[in-house]
């Protein structure tokens, strides 16, 4: 992570690098330079690459889709949502940002530049920006090559329950890195007759509670409370409600 400056010397040259990290030489660098640049690190917010997080997002979001499609004809379309969501969510794109060390590269403002860590959002915007820009250097063809060849692993996991299925277990991933800390579920309520009783339970990480869900045992309701608590993580509607 650097702060915005004038140009290194060509023996040093980030873009460069980071072009062969990703796979990808760009034709315009100025594309690439846009999508590393936080707004902290820009001159004006436009010349950063929150406009490229937004192309990128749909981008992803598109080429996930299709590829799910067309390999699983037999899947339902809630099973294709599941997948999706977890393959595209901001802390997979967080998650490929850091597998691909693009925090090396970005470009942003001195009060980012002394922090010790790389916030996950910036982190995911950075993936998404970066697809965006492949895009329209290249084509759609080089950014959806760009995104298979990073998401690949991810669907695999994501259709063998590694990661989607198990709410619990994604969530308490999330919780050890960003928080050192483990997820705790809270039985807020329960109903019904004993042979017939639900349970109604929220997630916690780090102080922070989410969304609570029912289900119809304890075990449950603790994974729909997780997939709660990533929904909110992620910025998105809740899975679960809890009335």
């Amino acid at each position: 992570m650097s702060e915005s400056s004038e140009a290194p010397s060509r023996s040093d040259d980030p873009i460069a690098r980071c072009e062969a990290t990703i796979g990808y030489v760009f034709q315009e660098k100025s594309l690439l330079k846009s999508a590393l640049t936080h707004a902290s690190g820009a001159s004006h917010r436009l010349e950063s690459n929150e406009r490229l997080e937004f192309l990128g997002d749909a981008i992803l979001g598109r080429v996930v889709c299709e590829a799910l499609f067309l390999r699983y004809p037999h899947f339902l379309e809630g099973d294709l949502t599941r997948i999706k969501s977890v393959v595209v969510s901001r802390l997979t794109c967080a998650k490929l940002s850091r597998v691909l060390g693009l925090e090396e590269f970005l470009i942003v403002g001195k009060g980012m530049s002394s922090s010790p860590s790389v916030p996950p959002s910036l982190l995911a915007d950075v993936f998404e920006a970066i697809i965006a820009a492949i895009y329209l250097d290249g084509g759609p063809k080089a950014a959806e090559d760009f995104v298979m060849r990073n998401v690949e692993d991810e669907i695999e996991a994501a259709v063998s329950g590694e990661a989607g299925a198990n709410f619990k277990s994604a969530l308490q991933q999330y919780a050890q890195r960003e928080h050192g800390a483990t997820p705790s579920y809270l039985l807020l309520d329960e109903k019904g007759p004993d042979h017939s009783k639900c349970f109604q339970v929220a997630a916690q990480v780090a102080g922070v509670r989410y969304g609570a869900a029912w289900g119809r045992n304890k075990k449950e309701a603790e994974q729909r409370a997780a997939e709660n608590a990533l929904c909110e993580i992620d910025g998105r509607p809740v899975e679960h409600l809890a009335e």
